[in-house]
């Protein structure tokens, strides 16, 4: 058993002293700003933000063609004052110049009287860059160890670090390369816009199926803070980056692909020369109906900074892939895979063994500006609930999923209080019903011959010790059709979206059965979502559960077996369990903390649900969930909070509430062929809209009232509210991590107040996990003798007091048993078929024990003589609540994935504006 983990993050070095680098420094100024950001409403008089410079563009053009520059500044397309660039050096403006002015001819309308000219020729032509002056360069000192003390604790980095600081340490990486098996790696810099990444480069080739495969080492470099910690940290993850070379997709259906571009740089001489990748975005544009680079690709406007080269066109690129990332001349390019572009026989991930030689490598390349973060060390042995039965080598056969079944039996029974359970299985494969149906009775011990047809062959009925089950099998028929998405381009897609919902809930209308008295759920065998890509917003999943939620059923979905990696015991099985779960049919398992948690303990979870304009319906929405669950009670264990109602009420009610809403659309604009008003009012498919001035505000106001209102709701007994830190702090600010206090809570703009006031014995717990910008470290746990591998359990620093826990969860039976040691990157003569493995690591969830009843707390509320809390019990208590019945082990505590799952259900559909 592994006692401590190292998590792949790095400090300051308190003991280096200041950290200082010297920095050539420009800024736009105010002229050239000026200049620029006039031409640019002149030439884009739709833009949603006129008075904002689109300078994402030509800040990646500059990052890949100027050499030396390092990183760009924030907010340098709103303020012309702000620095622009930081360079190890300046950049001579006979290189400067040409960028920006092919960059600023770019600005101009395609029928512009300049149209043919180069770049120089359109400075000459009345271009700003032309008529203003470039700004000279500066000279900077600029400290990278920068940050102030919250008044909570926690240390921020200077704004301007979450840019400059990845960039500045991926530079100093990629001039070492990395030796493994023999082998050496070379690494470029990527600069995807929210930190750094190193990818190796050439790209690695793997041989199988008769095919060359192509994948790098890619390490992600980005800025954190941690509640309450004295330094802010810098994190390396590692992964694996695949390369497409061949699509299995029609032009039409790419939406957008990462491609690397790899050119060398036209002008002679200069630092950090082949260290970049150049980002680009590869798409297909439906408003000129062929494939185009997209979202600010730098990419067309190389070809006029450097006219001796051959560089990939977009459909030579979509046609041919292999060929750019083998290279062409001294020019290549990689176009980044995934799963939607077809498969690829190159597995994800690394396993311990590599991600460990990779995080020694980091580090000694950052001595001795960084130092690696404390290891963390087990707080608790008691990994798993008291209740939930493992499996094991001694174990009786059979008497785990016998107990199992005991529970979740028990559990539906008291979901359903007497009521009988209805369930319509629409299939579209005579198999999927049979897997159904031999699934139902083995995951809740229904004896053998309890299931009985009907005359008809269609029922099936089971009684048994207070359950009820009745289940009806009928073909799905048109209903699991894809929706017929009206083409005219006049309309919203809101708005067509929605006319195709209300005609399948039409249809699910005439076939629906009233339901007497019992609980309803449908099983619908559909399509995998990509049967339904060539069509947007085709696939029937989200029109069917309105559909059936107007009717008063919960719905589950199935995949038909042609569109699942999946066996068909295997999904029968989880789409029974997520039933189970709509129906309220679940309970928390029986911790094993101690003494310290308090027995008539309650949990509360809140879930933030927000869609934007590309979100499932094409409507917008903000809406808070709350679930509520009290494990001792009996029918209606879990229940949700009804905000109209301002009432609990059972789980099963509140998902078919949260499916009743409507949106009011915006109207008078003409929809474009990217989904984006001409008048600005809204976007579905290209930039965000302009939001009405105080809207974040609004919600923001809303949410956290609603919270308040929730929290006077609960204290009538000892709750544990738990939410996530990264979903619910947009619209209640006082969740950011330099907003926190111990023990108090704030709100709005006032101070914050000791928690206690919202609660006699409240506790309050924040959960974070990596998400898509690496928010929680990577981690590998590891011992005295230099073995590396996983671990379940949950880790603390040394401080007692610490309130900041990471929990890891133990491998899924699902996942495949690979050696530790395997090795993908440079397969040794043992493991030639390593870079096909598919390599599984578990997340940290991190655990801030944000509000309980320490000494100071408990004083401060007149109650000194209470024993206080610990805080590593609740954050062991958070622990167990990711495992529950024979689930793999649950992303977040029990209660908030209830709660994020309630979700699924808002699926607001356009109404009359």
């Amino acid at each position: 058993m592994y006692h401590r983990i190292r998590v792949a993050a790095y400090e300051p070095d308190p003991l280096h002293g200041p950290w200082r680098e010297e920095m050539a420094v420009l800024r736009l100024g105010e002229d050239l700003h000026a200049g620029l950001t006039r031409m640019h409403a002149e030439a884009d008089q739709d833009s949603v933000h006129p008075n904002r410079l689109p300078v994402r563009g030509l800040n990646s053009l500059l990052q890949a063609m100027a050499p030396g520059v390092i990183a760009t500044g924030r907010n340098a397309g709103t303020d012309g004052r702000m620095p622009w660039l930081y360079a190890r050096e300046t950049v001579p403006p006979d290189v400067l110049a040409p960028v920006v002015g092919a960059w600023a001819a770019g600005l101009y309308r395609e029928d512009d009287d300049t149209e043919g000219a180069g770049p120089e020729e359109r400075l000459r032509c009345g271009d700003p860059a032309g008529t203003v002056c470039l700004p000279r360069w500066e000279t900077e000192s600029v400290d990278l160890a920068e940050s102030v003390i919250s008044a909570g604790g926690t240390a921020e980095p200077a704004a301007r670090l979450y840019g400059l600081l990845p960039e500045w340490i991926a530079f100093r990486l990629a001039a070492r390369s990395f030796r493994t098996g023999g082998a050496a790696l070379r690494f470029r810099v990527e600069s995807p816009g929210d930190g750094a990444r190193l990818v190796s480069w050439p790209p690695q080739r793997y041989e199988r199926r008769g095919r060359t495969w192509y994948y790098s080492a890619c390490l992600t470099i980005t800025v954190h803070t941690v509640p309450f910690a004295p330094r802010f940290r810098v994190h390396v993850s590692t992964q694996v980056r695949r390369w497409a070379t061949r699509l299995d997709v029609r032009p039409h259906q790419l939406g957008g692909a990462t491609v690397l571009l790899d050119a060398p740089l036209p002008w002679p001489g200069g630092p950090d020369r082949n260290h970049r990748l150049m980002v680009n975005t590869l798409g297909y544009d439906r408003r000129s109906k062929k494939l185009a680079w997209r979202r600010h690709s730098p990419a067309p406007l190389v070809p006029g900074l450097d006219i001796v080269r051959d560089y990939p066109r977009p459909e030579a690129l979509f046609s041919d892939p292999e060929r750019w990332i083998d290279g062409s001349g001294d020019v290549a390019a990689g176009l980044v895979h995934h799963p939607s572009l077809g498969p690829h026989e190159v597995g994800p991930g690394l396993m311990p063994r590599e991600r460990a030689d990779l995080d020694a490598w980091v580090e000694e390349g950052l001595r001795p500006l960084l130092t690696r973060v404390p290891d963390l060390t087990r707080v608790s042995r008691s990994n798993t609930p008291s209740l939930l039965p493992r499996s094991g080598a001694g174990r009786v056969p059979g008497v785990r999923d016998a107990r199992l079944a005991l529970q979740r039996r028990a559990a539906l029974a008291r979901a359903l209080n007497g009521r009988p359970l209805e369930i319509d299985v629409l299939w579209q494969s005579p198999e999927t019903v049979t897997a159904l149906l031999a699934e139902l009775p083995r995951l809740i011990g229904l004896p053998a011959g309890q299931g009985a047809p009907s005359a008809g062959g269609e029922t099936w009925q089971w009684q048994y010790e207070g359950v009820d089950i009745r289940v009806r099998a009928r073909p799905a028929g048109p209903l699991a059709d894809a929706l017929p998405i009206s083409r005219g381009r006049g309309r919203l897609r809101a708005v067509r979206l929605a006319e195709a919902v209300e005609g399948r809930c039409r249809l699910v209308a005439e076939r629906a059965d009233p339901l007497l008295d019992g609980a309803g759920v449908v099983i619908t065998e559909i399509a995998g979502k990509e049967r339904f890509a060539a069509v947007p917003d085709s696939d029937p999943e989200h029109a069917l559960r309105i559909a059936w939620a107007r009717q008063g059923r919960l719905s589950q979905f199935v995949d038909s077996p042609d569109d699942s990696g999946s066996g068909l015991e295997h999904r029968a099985r989880w789409t029974w369990l997520d039933a189970f779960r709509q129906l309220g049919a679940i309970s928390p398992p029986a911790h094993r903390v101690g003494a310290g948690i308090p027995g008539d303990l309650q949990y509360a979870a809140l879930w933030l649900v927000r869609h934007t304009r590309k979100g499932p319906t094409r409507c917008p929405v903000h809406r808070l969930v709350a679930v509520r669950v009290r494990p001792e009670d009996g029918p209606g264990v879990v229940e949700g909070w009804d905000a109209e109602r301002a009432e609990w009420v059972p789980y099963p009610k509140l998902l078919l509430l949260l499916s009743q809403a409507r949106e009011p659309v915006a109207s008078g604009g003409k929809e474009t062929g990217t989904g984006q008003l001409v008048d600005g009012s809204a976007a579905t498919g290209g930039g965000r809209p302009a939001a009405r001035p105080g809207v974040e505000q609004d919600r923001q106001r809303e949410t956290e009232r609603q919270i308040r209102a929730l929290l006077f709701q609960l204290r009538d007994r000892p709750t544990l509210l738990l939410a996530d830190a990264g979903n619910l702090r947009q619209c209640w600010p006082g969740l950011r991590n330099g907003a926190l206090h111990r023990d108090m809570l704030g709100f709005g703009t006032g101070p914050a107040q000791r928690h206690t006031l919202y609660g006699h014995d409240l506790r309050l717990l924040l959960v974070r996990d990596a998400d898509a910008r690496g928010e929680v470290a990577q981690w590998y746990a590891h011992d005295t003798d230099g073995a590396v591998g996983l671990a379940e359990g949950v880790w603390g620093t040394a401080d007692p007091e610490g309130r900041v826990f990471g929990s890891t969860a133990s491998k899924p039976h699902t996942v495949a048993e690979l050696p530790k040691g395997l090795m993908k990157l440079v397969p040794t003569a043992r493991g030639r078929t390593a870079p096909g493995k598919t390599a599984w690591n578990p997340g940290q969830l991190e655990v801030t024990v944000l509000g309980c009843l320490s000494g100071k707390a408990l004083a401060d509320s007149g109650r000194a003589d209470d024993p206080p809390d610990r805080p590593a019990e609740w954050a062991t208590l958070a622990h167990q609540l990711r495992h529950h019945d024979d689930y793999p082990p649950l992303a977040r505590p029990l209660p908030l994935h209830l709660a994020r799952l309630a979700g699924e259900y808002v699926l607001p559909v356009a109404g009359p504006s």
